[in-house]
């Protein structure tokens, strides 16, 4: 008799993992990479008081995002430093000088979300962010971000082949010891992030 009931036992485990396996694997992240030609990562700062605006082209990007689970979605992107541009020629040679970027030795930036807060509506919109650790200069500080996702305008509401991710934020320069030509340029530098991603098959 207990020997039939530990039979027992083990066939419903073994039936409950089964059932159980084909949910573990729908709920599992989505792999998304980016549209290069849809995709653009903006800064601006204040140089002598005056707005400008550079851009930073995006070397390498690893998304997953969980559609039953929004909160559990990753995003690791690579940015190209030594291919920072701005507006104006000395300022990209002056923020790629060692008192800035120091892009002979840190050529690369990097961020990596820890974190998602949904907004109210338990979106990835309307006040949600991500925070994560960002890695400039070779030195890691925590930023968060506010963040949007998007579907294509026109497609159908179970259509996640292809999304619209926005983010923002503002980050300190000091804080990363890219403390160069403080006279002229201003601490903070805003972030503005456009990109468009698309289901990896």
């Amino acid at each position: 008799m207990h020997t039939t009931r530990i039979q027992r036992r083990t066939l419903l485990a073994g039936l409950s993992a089964a059932l159980l396996a084909p949910q573990a694997l729908l709920a599992a992240p989505l792999p998304y990479r980016l549209v290069p030609e849809a995709t653009d990562v903006r800064f601006t700062f204040l140089l002598n008081g005056q707005p400008q605006q550079g851009r930073l082209p995006v070397r390498a990007a690893r998304i997953r995002i969980d559609p039953q689970n929004l909160a559990r979605s990753q995003a690791d992107i690579t940015l190209d430093a030594r291919r920072a541009r701005t507006g104006l020629i000395f300022a990209t040679e002056a923020l790629k000088s060692p008192g800035v970027l120091d892009t002979a030795r840190f050529p690369e930036i990097r961020f990596r979300s820890t974190r998602i807060r949904l907004g109210p509506d338990g979106r990835l919109s309307g006040g949600a962010q991500i925070t994560g650790d960002l890695t400039l200069r070779g030195t890691t500080r925590a930023i968060t971000l506010q963040a949007a996702l998007y579907r294509r305008p026109g497609t159908a509401a179970d259509d996640l082949r292809e999304l619209d991710v926005h983010l923002s934020g503002q980050l300190s320069r000091a804080a990363f010891g890219a403390t160069g030509y403080a006279g002229l340029v201003a601490d903070r530098v805003g972030l503005a992030i456009r990109a468009r991603i698309r289901q990896a098959r």
